[in-house]
């Protein structure tokens, strides 16, 4: 299932907190025809419970993702953030992690998702291509090292 569209990478994206970041993330999927309206609420209620800060070595990212009745087609948004966002960590939701990049998640089959999280997460543990990712400077360069990792 090909979820990753350069359409739907994003750098240096400015927010003010985290609440900002997953608004205006969700409006670009609910903007694009991803998702639906309920969507955005469903992502922040869910990040306040279930946190998803990762402590990733190199660049630390967050996994944002809600339940299946909020998308309508799947997608994978990613953005790089112009300065780190906070979030709580994932599994304990305690420790503040400074996120510099998040791959938001609108996935309709509940298997797939997790799936495609055990995927991110192993790409994830690769220190080298999340330092690549940072250094990209366009949505193709981040689109053609994604793709060979996620396909």
């Amino acid at each position: 299932m090909k979820m990753l569209d350069k359409e739907l990478i994003y750098l240096d994206l400015e927010a003010e907190d985290r609440e900002d970041l997953l608004s205006q993330l969700s409006d670009i999927l609910y903007e694009k025809g991803y998702v639906k309206s309920s969507f955005k609420q469903a992502i922040l209620d869910r990040e306040k419970v279930f946190p998803t800060g990762l402590p990733t070595l190199g660049v630390k990212v967050a996994l944002p993702h809600t339940d299946p009745e909020h998308v309508i087609k799947p997608a994978i948004l990613v953005s790089t953030l112009k300065k780190p966002i906070k979030f709580k960590e994932m599994g304990s939701g305690v420790n503040d992690i400074d996120v510099e990049m998040v791959f938001m998640l609108a996935v309709k089959d509940p298997a797939y998702q997790v799936k495609l999280l055990q995927k991110l997460i192993s790409i994830f543990s690769k220190e080298n291509v999340l330092l690549s990712l940072k250094e990209c400077e366009d949505a193709q360069c981040m689109y053609n090292i994604l793709y060979g990792e996620l396909y």
